[in-house]
């Protein structure tokens, strides 16, 4: 029942005004529209508030100048704190920083949405926030004009609706009213050209109602406490209004009537231009309250202030205004206030010692938030993190648009007492001055450099494009970091980047290194910057650019961190990939079931390796690495879809009894399943497999049967560094890796030897001979011994168990018949050169020279080899084959000798190896 003092009609429209001011203290100002006008609802902003501290004393100070005016209820105290980059009260002490709308939407939980609202309702409630502006409701139903941004949460209505439920639901059960914004919707508006002209809605009641009014419905039917209805125009069949918040159709019948809402309306501030020039603020503040509204809005102006008192006063008492519609409003504003205040809550906030007891959960829950949302939308280059490419020497250049600080955070509180001057690029480390937007992103620089413990360089880009200094650092750096902030609606930041890019792509390497300049592209405010731009191929969103999530993004680009946020909305079905963390199911290899999935899988994977870049598995087929070997003991494995029979994965290994040697000789996983863990599910059981054995002595990457990969690939110098580290997460220790080598003599029908060459031959007191046969082998397999090198002994044996297709050419010495060198020559009608797929060309007949050993007492190395590599080329060329590959040639020493004969260079490797002890069996 309503108190007698709301018989007073100024008391009661007092509560039908909702108004801020300036200053970090009660003004003369506040306290007369309190003591003297009745006000009953305060906005506070980024402008009144400074610490936690301070606005616990301030909103005390506003509730006990009401309560001694005599104001029956509390009032309510009403703030934007949509987290992000939109949050009016910052205090890095005591105020825990959150993901944004679309950040929490991007971690794809409800979950984490209701908690992240209630840890935010409990902080404000503790200073004596008591009515929360959100959550917002808005559809993105028009990405052209994106007026709210990453404060939406998405373009779909069903993932808005849920996640905003969430939010109420966090917001309620923290003690807060809340309020659902910006009805009909500010995600599907239209601009014209002048500030005077008011955004539009162009789509019809029925369309809006299957889109952009789902949230709303849902967020009434689960008791949202308020409802903010925007000031934009509508204009379709059925529906022209210049001012939703104006229009009786829009308020009282769509929204009360048609989705029955009986709580408080709330208008858009009537001191916006385009309404207060057009109407003026004492007619629209008639209009607003003969629409439906309840309060009425005005932000700051204290003349504007008077005159929408006055306004409203002047239309009740001249009838415009009927008391029932006053009694109305008052009535839903003091329902309103019943559910979040009263006079005992009001004037005794608990202060900065609840805030103290709630922040280690919720500086928990914040870094869990951020690492949850931020979202690699596409890395094609599997560029991340950054620490598989780059070298701690390799310098990283960054380059950041200019941005305005956010509004209440540290930096731009420290700006207002500082000022920032002009300067120029910043290697961190070094004390420089700044352009003031670069200030924003001064932080992500530094920490980028201290975590990567190396060079960043900094600086900005502007309208004004790619510059001279911009191509000289793109130019110097090893890799570039491309910062933008809502790109869609700055389209320099577009056109930059993708000048940028084509840069990077003008810089790549020829040849066998054949790479790009590696380029990173983060999205620090909306992802349609560039999610549907394919041409980007490392992209990466983080939805806002707060000192939180600037930090969360360094823990990515270094590794630090697993990111497994997802696109919201319609976008997350473009998305190339979303990274899960799976224990897969790994089987063994069934050649009867696998073999044609496997020829798939290899076909796919070839197709998908760079381009002009001859890939590793050319030539390949399931029986490629089925060696059925009797000195080598083969278990594969294969990560498979049940129900396609499709593998997602393959890896295969080898117990080399000879040497006691386990290897893993391929690691394959299907282009479109990379990271979802296949691998690491791969590698596991291929290790637990080895280690199984009795008496396996040494673990190694990379084999020479089959010889597909000799070790890490190591032709891309991007992926090289991937693959290094990724095997060193796994526990090996690429710094102590051999390089090796497989090369090409092609065109042997003109090749000739160069003369300084035979003329050495000649000159050598060694005698070189081809044999075939089992009975060389007693001697040969015991100089083959003195290398301890895997499957070197099985290829020996192979190739003198079929004289008719492959023979061993030997080096020994004249006088007593010591050998001194030999290698293996293999036709590609061997039974064995199917496992050198190398071989495999249709255009070529080509021949194989494999496995060099030379004996460790032989003084001239590179003279025996060549002299060894000169026969076999002579013999090859006898056979009147095309081209000559030379396969598993160490690469540590000089090449030079080979390129001299022709050689040039197929795949080069990386062998790593370790001992069996020091590799742990896998959990």
């Amino acid at each position: 029942m309503e108190s007698p003092v709301w018989d007073d009609m100024d008391r009661a429209m007092g509560q039908m005004f909702i108004m801020g001011f300036d200053g970090t203290e009660v003004t003369p100002q506040i306290r007369e529209l309190i003591e003297k006008h009745h006000l009953g609802t305060i906005l506070l902003t980024a402008k009144n508030l400074k610490s936690a501290e301070q606005t616990t004393k301030l909103i005390l100070d506003l509730q006990t100048i009401a309560h001694d005016a005599g104001h029956p209820v509390p009032l309510a105290i009403a703030l934007d704190q949509e987290n992000g980059g939109v949050n009016s009260l910052f205090d890095e002490l005591y105020i825990q920083q959150f993901p944004g709308a679309m950040g929490v939407a991007a971690t794809g939980s409800t979950e984490m949405a209701y908690d992240i609202a209630k840890a935010t309702g409990q902080e404000l409630a503790a200073v004596g926030i008591n009515w929360i502006m959100g959550p917002c409701l808005d559809v993105l139903t028009n990405l052209k004009n994106q007026p709210l941004g990453v404060r939406s949460m998405g373009d779909d209505p069903e993932e808005v609706s849920k996640f905003g439920v969430a939010f109420l639901k966090g917001y309620n059960d923290a003690g807060l009213a809340t309020c659902g914004k910006h009805f009909p919707s500010y995600g599907n508006l239209e601009f014209l050209s002048s500030s005077l002209d008011v955004p539009v809605i162009a789509e019809s009641l029925e369309k809006l109602s299957l889109s952009a009014l789902v949230p709303f419905r849902n967020a009434i039917s689960h008791g949202v406490n308020g409802m903010m209805v925007g000031g934009c125009a509508m204009s379709s069949a059925g529906i022209n209004v210049m001012h939703a918040c104006l229009s009786e159709q829009v308020v009282d019948k769509l929204l009360r009537d048609d989705l029955g809402f009986d709580g408080v309306v709330m208008s858009e501030c009537l001191e916006m231009e385009a309404l207060s020039q057009n109407i003026g603020v004492g007619g629209g503040t008639v209009m607003a309250v003969n629409a439906g509204c309840d309060l009425i809005l005005l932000c700051r102006l204290f003349p504007v202030q008077q005159e929408g008192i006055k306004y409203l006063k002047l239309g009740y008492k001249d009838g415009a205004i009927s008391e029932d519609r006053i009694r109305k409003s008052l009535k839903r504003v003091l329902d309103l206030k019943a559910s979040c205040t009263n006079w005992d809550k009001a004037l005794n906030p608990p202060g900065i010692s609840r805030l103290c007891t709630l922040r280690p959960s919720h500086t928990k829950l914040s870094a869990d938030a951020y690492s949850a949302s931020i979202t690699v939308v596409r890395d094609k280059e599997r560029l991340l993190p950054l620490s598989h490419i780059l070298d701690a020497d390799e310098e990283i250049l960054l380059l950041t648009p200019l941005v305005k600080p956010l509004p209440a955070s540290a930096l731009s509180k420290g700006l207002a007492s500082s000022g920032a001057s002009h300067g120029s690029t910043t290697p961190w480390g070094k004390s420089v001055s700044l352009m003031s937007g670069e200030n924003v992103f001064r932080e992500l620089g530094r920490s980028l450099a201290r975590k990567r413990r190396a060079r960043v360089l900094h600086t900005s880009y502007t309208a004004h494009g790619v510059r001279p200094s911009h191509d000289e650092l793109i130019n110097r750096a090893s890799a570039i970091i491309i910062v933008t902030a809502d790109a869609n609606r700055n389209l320099y930041q577009s056109g930059f980047t993708k000048h940028a890019a084509m840069i990077c792509k003008s810089q790549a390497k020829q040849g066998a290194e054949r790479q790009e300049k590696p380029l990173v592209v983060v999205s620090v405010s909306s992802p349609y910057d560039f999610a549907l731009d394919p041409s980007i191929g490392t992209y990466i969103c983080t939805y806002d650019f707060t000192e939180t999530a600037l930090q969360t993004l360094v823990e990515v680009l270094i590794g630090n961190l697993s990111p497994t946020g997802g696109l919201p909305g319609t976008l997350s079905q473009n998305q190339s990939h979303q990274h899960t963390k799976q224990h897969w199911l790994v089987e063994a290899f069934d050649e009867e079931r696998d073999t044609k999935a496997l020829d798939d899988l290899l076909q796919t994977m070839e197709q998908d390796g760079p381009v002009n870049q001859r890939s590793e598995l050319f030539g390949c087929s399931s029986s490629t690495f089925l060696l059925h070997n009797g000195g080598i003991d083969e278990s594969h494995f294969v990560v498979r879809n049940s129900s396609t029979g499709s593998l997602l994965g393959f890896c295969c290994t080898y117990l080399f009894q000879s040497t006691a040697t386990g290897v893993i000789g391929a690691i394959l996983v299907d282009p479109d399943r990379r990271k979802l863990s296949i691998g690491h599910s791969l590698h596991s059981r291929a290790i637990r497999n080895l280690l199984h054995h009795e008496g396996v002595k040494r673990l190694q990457l990379g084999s020479k049967l089959p010889g597909v990969f000799l070790g890490i690939p190591t032709n891309n110098n991007v992926e090289r560094k991937r693959l290094r580290r990724w095997f060193g997460s796994m526990g090996w220790n690429a710094a102590l890796s051999r390089p090796v080598s497989s090369m090409i003599l092609k065109d042997l029908s003109t090749w000739s030897a160069p003369e300084k060459i035979s003329r050495s031959m000649k000159q050598a007191e060694v005698e070189f001979e081809l044999v075939h046969g089992g009975q060389y082998a007693e001697s040969i397999i015991e100089h083959v011994k003195t290398s301890s090198r895997q499957g070197v002994s099985e290829v020996y044996q192979l190739a003198l168990a079929e004289q008719s297709s492959c023979g061993v050419i030997r080096a020994k010495k004249p006088l007593d018949g010591t050998v001194l060198g030999t290698v293996v020559l293999c036709s590609p009608g061997a039974s064995w050169a199917e496992a050198l797929p190398a071989l495999k060309d249709t255009n070529a007949i080509t021949w194989a020279i494999s496995s060099p050993v030379i004996s460790p007492s032989a003084g001239e190395y590179s003279t025996l080899l060549q002299g060894l590599i000169l026969l076999g080329v002579r013999q090859v060329q006898e056979q009147q084959a095309d081209a000559v590959l030379l396969h598993c040639v160490d690469s540590d020493g000089e090449l030079s000798g080979l390129s001299a004969m022709g050689f040039t260079v197929l795949y080069n490797f990386e062998e790593v190896s370790c001992d069996a002890d020091s590799m742990s069996v896998p959990a």
